[in-house]
């Protein structure tokens, strides 16, 4: 059997409630205890607490430190990580993963090189027993795949170490880039950087759950109290289901996301207008583009100009439109869309090396299909028809 988590993000996520959500889903507390006793940090103890948040029970975990005040470097943690023999290897990549992503964003938001990044708060010895023990629970369970629901994120203002900031904080908002985050009113910081750093490390696509079998389901406690909603993080472990609704490995190989579809009327710009346009929301991370012919409502010919892209970009593709074009109004809608999984490969032709992508279909077979521009690349290059380079490519491909 495949094993499969996806979180349900529904009050943000952090690390303590990753590491109480997965304790109350079976891993055992005292082997994460032993895990981080190899960090060689004296009285670095795990309390789990069962707690009720809003009526509901979960579980609730408080790290136990000794005061300490030293900022670390990357490499420090690394170090700490490397030298705990009582942690496997697995665990090990995947705590390491866990602190680049953040030390990357870090980096970004002080304008640094990551080798010079001071960690604050997520220095901090709980953030550190935090991740090191998700990592070591991640692994424990031998889990094979990961989803999420979308991310929100909390409104206001918070104070850390570089004085006030808006939620969601800078390196939170840093390493969220590229994830749905959902939309939320509730002043309060939901998520952090650790819990952003984790469910983007762990999950490959972000939207409601995929079909499966619950086996497990476990709920870990934040801190705070939240109005109207309980504050807990729910994680679902399982068996994915096909498509067919079969046991299997089929929709192991289809992943599922939420998408937003920005559309609108324009019935006075010329082609090269909208072509131009298109190219500007390309440029600027929209998913796809598209135009389709309508009759508007006095008769008049016009294009659909129709724009996919993730939620994050939604606004910055929506001020393209009104800046570039005559409209004044735009409709968007959420989709959930499923695709395939692809990888990107190189593939060496007569001609010269060309890049493309392998997908892999339901049934387990896999499709090659060399890039349009590659293609034209090399045609023009080679004097040949890029007909004869895209086959060409395919059985280079085959032949590997």
């Amino acid at each position: 059997m495949k094993t499969h988590l996806h979180f349900e993000c529904l009050s943000g996520i952090s690390g303590d409630m990753t590491l109480a959500a997965l304790i109350d889903l079976g891993v055992d507390a005292d082997f994460i205890q032993s895990g981080l006793d190899s960090l060689n940090v004296p009285d670095l103890k795990l309390v789990v607490d069962d707690v009720k948040k809003c009526g509901f029970r979960s579980k609730f975990i408080v790290v136990k430190h000794p005061e300490q005040k030293a900022h670390r470097h990357l490499h420090h943690i690394d170090a700490m990580i490397d030298a705990a023999d009582a942690i496997t290897d697995t665990a090990k990549r995947l705590a390491k993963a866990i602190f680049l992503c953040i030390g990357e964003a870090e980096a970004k938001v002080h304008g640094c090189d990551l080798k010079k990044v001071h960690f604050h708060e997520v220095g901090a010895l709980d953030s550190i027993a935090d991740i090191v023990g998700v990592a070591i629970a991640i692994d424990s369970l031998g889990v094979d795949s990961v989803t999420s629901s979308w991310i929100p994120t909390g409104t206001g203002s918070i104070t850390i170490d570089h004085g006030r900031v808006a939620v969601p904080a800078p390196a939170t908002a840093e390493i969220l880039i590229g994830v749905p985050v959902a939309d939320c009113s509730i002043e309060s910081e939901l998520t952090t950087p650790t819990g952003a750093a984790i469910i983007k490390t762990l999950a490959r696509s972000f939207g409601p759950a995929p079909a499966m079998i619950p086996h497990r389901v476990g709920y870990g406690a934040g801190s705070r109290d939240l109005p109207g909603q309980a504050n807990v993080l729910r994680v679902v472990m399982g068996e994915l289901l096909s498509t067919d609704g079969g046991h299997g490995s089929s929709h192991q190989r289809i992943e599922s996301d939420r998408v937003v579809l920005l559309e609108t009327n324009i019935d006075d710009a010329t082609a090269e207008q909208l072509a131009e346009v298109a190219e500007r929301l390309i440029n600027a991370g929209a998913l796809d583009v598209w135009q389709t012919p309508c009759v508007m409502k006095k008769g008049r010919l016009a294009s659909v100009v129709s724009v996919l892209c993730n939620d994050s970009q939604t606004s910055t593709l929506q001020n393209l439109l009104f800046t570039h074009t005559s409209t004044i109004g735009i409709r968007h809608h959420s989709l959930d869309r499923v695709k395939l999984i692809r990888r990107h490969v190189e593939v060496t032709t007569p001609h010269g090396v060309a890049r493309g992508k392998v997908v892999t279909l339901p049934d387990g077979s896999q499709r090659f299909a060399i890039e349009d521009d590659e293609a034209k690349r090399l045609a023009t290059s080679a004097g040949v028809t890029s007909t004869q380079i895209r086959e060409q490519a395919v059985q280079a491909w085959r032949a590997k």
